[in-house]
């Protein structure tokens, strides 16, 4: 027997677990998708609400999505971790019995439990179960660290390269587990269909024609979400229900919100942590049904005359219920079913306020006796209250005739957009104005055109609403209470 260095030997062994640990979060990812089935899921979560307040502000304030991909990449880390520690004990108990078919037992039984219970899944928890207990097996005999030889260090080799190509496939399967079905139709109507197509129609011919500027409905709309993997429900095993200081609980089906009337709405949304001229403001036309119906088939005694809305992904906010009255239950977008990735099957949208009050995968309305904290105020963010008045500038356009097109989107929340303004440095500008398309919560577009003065400058730009209300001059970051104040650039 060629026996190997101890030191080496130990390697073996780490190495052995470690791929182990791979292999189950591969098989994992094929089976279950970015579901709450994959293992990473629950840790990534477990991450994101043990994180410190200043720890999180500053992944949303400084690091962006970034800070969100590297708490994944930390819960993923974590589990192959914890899956390794249970597949050396594995392999210790298959060592005392010298036994490989022990150490393969013990490493599927672990793992399968492991995953179990981090999931809820036990079907398919075998899925990490079973290749973590596979590389164990193709590995080496149940032998002690002390008779480890060159040919288990050979078939150690080639397990990195089968759990390799293992890993690559499982991304690929994977990638297609928990898909959206919003390329579904919608089940409307002829007339109702029409009525969408119309409109969608409409706001683009009302957007402004300049190269560049993101169009009256967003081509792509932003996501921001407390955990990176969202809830996968089945419309038919989604409720909705109606809790707390009522009379009697209540609770509506999927199939009970769509047998409401139906209505289309244009709706913005502006996130709360993103930065002054950030990107993270889209817009989109909604199909849903008004909430305040659903509102009154309960009686209420709340005494702080508010409410908790919790969401599938363990979200929750508190809200006014004069304020949740004009909310809006979407199932829609854009002539879509809702995607997954924006609160399928159905969310709330309330006119006017942060993104974050919006909840996806809304799941309860629970009425409150005296108020309490939501997720993001525990954090000592403010965000519940109405949405601060902006125009971002996201293009700069230098002409063939050299002068220059600024433009941009406006938003004021229910208070409307009536004009924008825009100083290069010699007063203030009026800018030209898209069309305001139907609805009580909707941006514009804006753009402004100039003669290049033929030097460096500053382009600042502000909003002005209905009622003469001029967007505030102080800069102010996003924590806690949103980004304010004149968005300006400069101009080579």
């Amino acid at each position: 027997m060629n026996l190997l260095p101890q030191s080496q030997r130990v390697r073996v062994g780490a190495v052995r677990a470690v791929l182990a640990g791979v292999a189950a979060i591969a098989g994992s990812y094929a089976a279950a998708g970015f579901t709450t089935g994959f293992v990473g899921a629950p840790l990534e979560a477990m991450l994101s609400r043990a994180a410190p307040a200043s720890l999180v502000t500053f992944a949303i304030v400084v690091l962006g999505d970034i800070g969100q991909k590297l708490n994944l990449l930390a819960a993923i880390t974590l589990a192959v971790l914890l899956i390794a520690c249970l597949s050396a004990a594995a392999l210790a108990t298959g060592w005392r019995q010298r036994s490989g078919l022990v150490s393969v037992t013990v490493a599927l039984g672990l793992t399968w439990a492991a995953v179990t219970l981090l999931t809820g899944e036990p079907v398919l928890a075998l899925a990490a179960a079973v290749p973590a207990s596979a590389v164990i097996a193709l590995t080496g005999p149940g032998v002690p660290p002390s008779e480890v030889d060159a040919t288990a260090r050979r078939r150690v080799l080639t397990a990195i390269a089968g759990v390799a190509g293992f890993s690559v496939l499982s991304y690929i399967v994977g990638g297609n587990r928990g898909d959206d079905t919003s390329d579904q139709p919608l089940g409307l109507t002829a007339a109702q269909h029409q009525e969408i197509e119309t409109m969608l129609a409409e706001a683009e011919a009302k957007s402004l024609p300049v190269s560049g500027l993101e169009p009256l409905v967003s081509t792509s709309f932003y996501e921001v979400d407390i955990a990176a993997v969202n809830p996968n429900t089945a419309p038919e095993n989604w409720t909705l229900s109606l809790t707390g200081a009522v009379s009697e609980d209540a609770t509506f089906t999927y199939d009970d919100i769509r047998a409401l009337p139906v209505e289309q709405r244009f709706i913005t949304l502006r996130c709360v942590g993103d930065s002054l001229n950030g990107t993270k403001m889209d817009n989109a036309l909604w199909t849903g049904t008004p909430l305040a119906p659903l509102l009154d088939e309960v009686t209420t005694d709340s005494g702080c005359e508010c409410a908790m809305l919790r969401a599938g992904d363990g979200y929750y906010v508190q809200f006014p219920i004069a304020a949740l009255r004009r909310g809006f239950l979407a199932y829609g977008m854009n002539g879509r079913p809702l995607p997954r990735s924006h609160g399928a099957p159905v969310r709330v949208l309330i006119p006017g306020h942060w993104g974050e009050i919006n909840v996806k995968w809304l799941t309860e309305i629970e009425f409150l006796d005296e108020a309490v904290d939501g997720y993001w105020e525990e954090r000592g963010w403010h965000g519940t209250g109405p949405v601060n008045i902006v125009a971002k500038l996201w293009v700069e356009t230098q002409n063939d005739d050299g002068t220059v097109t600024v433009a941009g989107h406006a938003y004021a929340g229910l208070m409307d957009v009536s004009a924008v303004e825009v100083n290069t440095g010699d007063g203030w500008q009026e800018a030209t104005l898209s069309e305001p398309l139907p609805g009580e919560d909707v941006w514009r577009q804006w753009s402004y055109t100039y003669e290049h003065p033929g030097s460096q400058h500053r382009v600042r730009v502000r909003a002005i609403t209905g009622d003469g209300t001029v967007q505030a001059n102080e800069e102010l970051p996003a924590f806690p209470n949103g980004p304010s104040g004149w968005v300006s650039r400069t101009v080579q």
